[in-house]
Protein backbone atom coordinates (compact mmCIF):
# COMPACT_ATOMS: atom_id res chain seq x y z
CA UNK A 1 0.00 0.00 0.00
CA UNK A 2 1.16 3.20 -0.75
CA UNK A 3 2.20 5.37 1.98
CA UNK A 4 0.52 9.01 0.78
CA UNK A 5 -2.84 6.83 0.49
CA UNK A 6 -5.99 6.33 3.39
CA UNK A 7 -5.95 3.61 5.23
CA UNK A 8 -8.84 0.60 5.00
CA UNK A 9 -9.86 2.35 8.29
CA UNK A 10 -10.15 6.08 6.65
CA UNK A 11 -6.97 7.17 8.42
CA UNK A 12 -4.65 8.85 6.18
CA UNK A 13 -0.99 7.43 6.19
CA UNK A 14 2.29 9.84 6.97
CA UNK A 15 3.70 11.84 4.10
CA UNK A 16 6.16 11.10 2.11
CA UNK A 17 9.67 12.94 1.48
CA UNK A 18 8.46 14.04 -1.73
CA UNK A 19 5.18 15.47 -0.63
CA UNK A 20 7.62 17.68 1.20
CA UNK A 21 10.03 18.31 -1.86
CA UNK A 22 7.14 19.23 -4.32
CA UNK A 23 6.05 23.38 -3.28
CA UNK A 24 2.17 24.02 -3.76
CA UNK A 25 0.89 26.40 -6.82
CA UNK A 26 -0.46 29.37 -5.74
CA UNK A 27 -3.54 29.68 -6.63
CA UNK A 28 -2.59 33.94 -7.84
CA UNK A 29 -0.26 32.07 -10.57
CA UNK A 30 -2.90 29.97 -11.75
CA UNK A 31 -5.20 32.51 -12.26
CA UNK A 32 -2.56 35.54 -13.62
CA UNK A 33 -4.24 34.96 -17.67
CA UNK A 34 -7.82 36.25 -15.88
CA UNK A 35 -7.76 39.78 -15.38
CA UNK A 36 -6.47 40.52 -18.86
CA UNK A 37 -9.39 38.65 -20.33
CA UNK A 38 -12.34 41.54 -19.91
CA UNK A 39 -9.13 43.97 -21.26
CA UNK A 40 -8.35 41.62 -24.19
CA UNK A 41 -12.46 41.94 -25.00
CA UNK A 42 -12.66 45.47 -24.71
CA UNK A 43 -9.81 46.39 -26.84
CA UNK A 44 -10.79 43.74 -29.47
CA UNK A 45 -14.29 45.81 -29.26
CA UNK A 46 -12.39 49.02 -29.60
CA UNK A 47 -11.03 47.77 -32.95
CA UNK A 48 -14.30 46.67 -34.27
CA UNK A 49 -15.85 50.02 -33.67
CA UNK A 50 -13.17 51.73 -35.20
CA UNK A 51 -12.47 49.83 -38.47
CA UNK A 52 -16.74 49.81 -39.02
CA UNK A 53 -16.43 53.93 -38.66
CA UNK A 54 -13.47 53.74 -40.81
CA UNK A 55 -15.44 51.77 -43.13
CA UNK A 56 -18.63 54.24 -43.51
CA UNK A 57 -15.84 56.68 -45.80
CA UNK A 58 -13.55 54.18 -48.27
CA UNK A 59 -12.42 56.25 -51.43
CA UNK A 60 -14.20 59.45 -49.99
CA UNK A 61 -17.19 57.85 -50.74
CA UNK A 62 -19.94 57.21 -48.32
CA UNK A 63 -21.74 53.74 -48.41
CA UNK A 64 -25.34 54.27 -48.73
CA UNK A 65 -27.83 53.20 -45.86
CA UNK A 66 -30.93 50.69 -46.60
CA UNK A 67 -33.46 51.34 -44.12
CA UNK A 68 -37.13 49.42 -43.81
CA UNK A 69 -40.16 51.10 -42.40
CA UNK A 70 -44.10 51.29 -42.75
CA UNK A 71 -45.19 54.31 -43.62
CA UNK A 72 -48.93 55.48 -44.34
CA UNK A 73 -49.93 55.75 -47.65
CA UNK A 74 -50.43 59.34 -49.35
CA UNK A 75 -52.91 58.09 -51.90
CA UNK A 76 -53.74 55.22 -53.61
CA UNK A 77 -51.01 55.17 -55.81
CA UNK A 78 -48.82 54.39 -53.15
CA UNK A 79 -50.85 51.55 -51.92
CA UNK A 80 -50.87 49.73 -55.90
CA UNK A 81 -47.21 49.66 -55.61
CA UNK A 82 -47.02 48.73 -52.54
CA UNK A 83 -49.29 45.83 -53.51
CA UNK A 84 -47.42 45.22 -57.07
CA UNK A 85 -44.01 44.96 -54.56
CA UNK A 86 -46.00 42.29 -52.88
CA UNK A 87 -47.33 39.77 -55.93
CA UNK A 88 -43.82 40.33 -57.55
CA UNK A 89 -41.84 39.08 -54.48
CA UNK A 90 -44.59 36.14 -53.80
CA UNK A 91 -44.29 35.43 -58.26
CA UNK A 92 -40.43 35.64 -57.51
CA UNK A 93 -40.90 32.72 -54.72
CA UNK A 94 -42.59 30.63 -57.61
CA UNK A 95 -40.16 31.59 -60.29
CA UNK A 96 -38.71 28.17 -59.92
CA UNK A 97 -41.55 25.68 -60.37
CA UNK A 98 -43.06 28.05 -62.99
CA UNK A 99 -40.00 27.71 -65.67
CA UNK A 100 -39.55 24.60 -64.43
CA UNK A 101 -43.37 23.79 -65.67
CA UNK A 102 -43.11 25.50 -69.12
CA UNK A 103 -39.90 24.73 -70.35
CA UNK A 104 -38.46 21.57 -71.87
CA UNK A 105 -37.22 20.57 -68.33
CA UNK A 106 -40.09 18.24 -67.77
CA UNK A 107 -39.60 15.94 -70.46
CA UNK A 108 -35.57 16.07 -70.18
CA UNK A 109 -35.75 14.84 -67.04
CA UNK A 110 -37.92 12.57 -67.15
CA UNK A 111 -36.16 10.92 -69.99
CA UNK A 112 -33.24 10.52 -68.42
CA UNK A 113 -34.44 9.31 -64.88
CA UNK A 114 -36.36 6.38 -66.88
CA UNK A 115 -33.32 5.55 -68.86
CA UNK A 116 -30.96 5.45 -65.57
CA UNK A 117 -33.91 2.85 -64.25
CA UNK A 118 -33.85 0.92 -67.79
CA UNK A 119 -30.25 0.09 -67.54
CA UNK A 120 -30.99 -1.03 -63.55
CA UNK A 121 -28.41 1.59 -62.02
CA UNK A 122 -30.52 3.56 -60.11
CA UNK A 123 -27.67 5.81 -58.76
CA UNK A 124 -25.85 5.91 -61.68
CA UNK A 125 -25.38 9.00 -62.81
CA UNK A 126 -26.10 10.76 -60.02
CA UNK A 127 -28.93 12.83 -59.37
CA UNK A 128 -26.84 16.51 -59.48
CA UNK A 129 -25.41 15.25 -62.33
CA UNK A 130 -28.47 14.23 -63.83
CA UNK A 131 -30.69 17.39 -63.30
CA UNK A 132 -27.39 19.42 -64.39
CA UNK A 133 -27.37 18.04 -67.48
CA UNK A 134 -31.29 18.44 -67.67
CA UNK A 135 -30.57 22.23 -66.69
CA UNK A 136 -28.16 22.88 -69.35
CA UNK A 137 -30.42 20.68 -72.31
CA UNK A 138 -33.50 22.68 -71.13
CA UNK A 139 -31.11 26.07 -71.79
CA UNK A 140 -29.80 24.81 -74.87
CA UNK A 141 -33.90 24.33 -76.30
CA UNK A 142 -35.08 27.51 -74.69
CA UNK A 143 -32.37 29.49 -76.53
CA UNK A 144 -34.35 31.02 -78.91
CA UNK A 145 -37.04 31.44 -76.29
CA UNK A 146 -35.14 33.42 -74.07
CA UNK A 147 -33.56 35.35 -76.73
CA UNK A 148 -37.02 36.36 -78.06
CA UNK A 149 -37.84 37.47 -74.84
CA UNK A 150 -34.56 39.72 -74.65
CA UNK A 151 -34.95 41.24 -77.79
CA UNK A 152 -38.38 42.04 -77.38
CA UNK A 153 -39.71 42.59 -73.79
CA UNK A 154 -36.28 43.09 -71.43
CA UNK A 155 -33.99 45.06 -73.29
CA UNK A 156 -37.05 47.76 -74.37
CA UNK A 157 -38.28 47.62 -70.52
CA UNK A 158 -34.72 48.35 -68.84
CA UNK A 159 -33.84 51.52 -71.86
CA UNK A 160 -37.84 52.69 -70.50
CA UNK A 161 -39.32 51.78 -74.34
CA UNK A 162 -41.95 49.83 -72.57
CA UNK A 163 -44.24 49.90 -69.43
CA UNK A 164 -44.04 46.81 -67.35
CA UNK A 165 -47.54 45.28 -68.36
CA UNK A 166 -46.29 45.79 -72.19
CA UNK A 167 -42.75 43.85 -70.89
CA UNK A 168 -45.07 41.56 -69.47
CA UNK A 169 -47.13 40.80 -72.40
CA UNK A 170 -44.00 40.30 -74.66
CA UNK A 171 -42.65 37.99 -72.50
CA UNK A 172 -45.60 35.73 -72.07
CA UNK A 173 -45.85 35.72 -75.90
CA UNK A 174 -42.79 33.32 -76.57
CA UNK A 175 -43.33 31.02 -73.81
CA UNK A 176 -47.19 30.68 -75.34
CA UNK A 177 -46.33 29.67 -78.38
CA UNK A 178 -43.31 27.41 -77.31
CA UNK A 179 -45.85 25.56 -75.13
CA UNK A 180 -48.74 25.62 -78.21
CA UNK A 181 -45.82 24.21 -80.98
CA UNK A 182 -45.88 20.92 -78.05
CA UNK A 183 -49.41 20.38 -76.83
CA UNK A 184 -51.88 18.19 -78.19
CA UNK A 185 -54.96 19.23 -79.08
CA UNK A 186 -56.70 16.71 -77.21
CA UNK A 187 -55.06 18.19 -74.16
CA UNK A 188 -55.93 21.46 -74.87
CA UNK A 189 -60.05 21.07 -75.41
CA UNK A 190 -60.16 19.21 -71.68
CA UNK A 191 -59.00 21.91 -70.17
CA UNK A 192 -60.94 24.29 -72.05
CA UNK A 193 -63.80 21.94 -71.23
CA UNK A 194 -62.95 21.84 -67.58
CA UNK A 195 -62.56 25.61 -67.38
CA UNK A 196 -66.04 25.66 -68.48
CA UNK A 197 -64.85 27.95 -71.60
CA UNK A 198 -66.67 28.84 -74.59
CA UNK A 199 -65.40 27.29 -77.45
CA UNK A 200 -62.59 29.70 -78.42
CA UNK A 201 -62.80 30.66 -82.74
CA UNK A 202 -58.40 30.72 -82.36
CA UNK A 203 -55.64 29.34 -80.61
CA UNK A 204 -54.82 32.70 -79.31
CA UNK A 205 -58.05 33.14 -77.48
CA UNK A 206 -57.46 30.27 -74.73
CA UNK A 207 -56.03 31.70 -71.69
CA UNK A 208 -53.04 31.01 -70.28
CA UNK A 209 -53.87 29.31 -67.37
CA UNK A 210 -55.61 27.06 -69.60
CA UNK A 211 -52.50 26.14 -71.83
CA UNK A 212 -50.15 25.81 -68.82
CA UNK A 213 -51.88 22.32 -67.64
CA UNK A 214 -52.68 21.11 -71.27
CA UNK A 215 -48.60 21.52 -71.69
CA UNK A 216 -47.91 19.60 -68.86
CA UNK A 217 -50.06 16.34 -69.17
CA UNK A 218 -48.43 16.62 -72.59
CA UNK A 219 -44.87 16.61 -71.56
CA UNK A 220 -45.66 13.33 -69.32
CA UNK A 221 -47.27 11.76 -72.27
CA UNK A 222 -44.58 12.37 -74.54
CA UNK A 223 -41.78 11.52 -71.83
CA UNK A 224 -43.81 8.23 -70.78
CA UNK A 225 -43.69 6.96 -74.45
CA UNK A 226 -40.37 7.91 -75.32
CA UNK A 227 -39.16 5.99 -71.78
CA UNK A 228 -41.11 2.85 -73.11
CA UNK A 229 -39.06 2.69 -76.40
CA UNK A 230 -35.86 2.89 -74.05
CA UNK A 231 -36.75 0.60 -71.85
CA UNK A 232 -37.77 -1.92 -75.11
CA UNK A 233 -34.40 -2.94 -75.64
CA UNK A 234 -33.15 -3.50 -72.07
CA UNK A 235 -36.09 -5.72 -70.99
CA UNK A 236 -35.24 -7.82 -74.04
CA UNK A 237 -31.68 -8.36 -72.41
CA UNK A 238 -33.30 -8.90 -69.14
CA UNK A 239 -35.36 -11.74 -70.78
CA UNK A 240 -32.49 -13.49 -72.30
CA UNK A 241 -30.92 -13.29 -69.47
CA UNK A 242 -33.25 -14.97 -67.09
CA UNK A 243 -33.99 -17.78 -69.76
CA UNK A 244 -30.52 -18.57 -69.75
CA UNK A 245 -29.88 -18.66 -66.12
CA UNK A 246 -33.09 -21.20 -65.59
CA UNK A 247 -32.31 -23.55 -67.91
CA UNK A 248 -28.62 -24.08 -66.60
CA UNK A 249 -30.52 -24.65 -63.46
CA UNK A 250 -29.19 -21.02 -61.43
CA UNK A 251 -32.06 -19.88 -60.08
CA UNK A 252 -30.70 -18.13 -57.27
CA UNK A 253 -28.38 -15.89 -59.20
CA UNK A 254 -29.94 -12.55 -59.75
CA UNK A 255 -30.61 -12.02 -63.35
CA UNK A 256 -29.80 -8.52 -62.56
CA UNK A 257 -26.33 -9.17 -62.05
CA UNK A 258 -25.33 -10.72 -64.89
CA UNK A 259 -28.03 -8.65 -68.07
CA UNK A 260 -26.36 -5.42 -66.25
CA UNK A 261 -22.81 -5.51 -67.75
CA UNK A 262 -24.57 -6.75 -71.44
CA UNK A 263 -26.78 -3.62 -70.83
CA UNK A 264 -24.28 -1.14 -70.31
CA UNK A 265 -21.79 -2.55 -73.12
CA UNK A 266 -25.33 -1.92 -75.81
CA UNK A 267 -25.83 1.19 -74.25
CA UNK A 268 -21.94 2.60 -75.02
CA UNK A 269 -21.91 0.47 -78.57
CA UNK A 270 -25.09 2.03 -79.68
CA UNK A 271 -23.56 5.47 -78.57
CA UNK A 272 -26.54 6.00 -76.26
CA UNK A 273 -26.20 9.22 -74.85
CA UNK A 274 -25.40 10.68 -78.79
CA UNK A 275 -28.96 8.58 -79.40
CA UNK A 276 -30.78 10.06 -76.65
CA UNK A 277 -29.59 13.88 -76.77
CA UNK A 278 -30.46 13.49 -80.41
CA UNK A 279 -33.91 12.25 -79.84
CA UNK A 280 -34.84 14.31 -76.81
CA UNK A 281 -33.96 17.98 -78.74
CA UNK A 282 -35.35 16.78 -82.06
CA UNK A 283 -38.26 15.82 -80.37
CA UNK A 284 -39.37 19.37 -79.18
CA UNK A 285 -41.44 21.28 -82.31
Amino acid sequence: MNAGAPGILGRASAPTRADHDCPAVPSSRRRVGIPYVPLFLAFSLLFVLTGCGAADSVGGQSIPKVTLGVDQAQGPQDTVQSIQIIVLLTVLSLAPAILIMVTAFTRIIIVLSLIRNAIGVPQLPPNQVLIGLALFLTFFVMAPVVQQVEREAYSPFVDGKVTQSEAFAKTEAPLRAFMLRQVREKDLALFVYLARLDQPKSIEDVPTYVVIPSFIISELKTAFQMGFVIFIPFLVIDLVVSTVLMSMGMMMLPPVLISLPFKILLFVMVDGWYLLMRALVLSFN
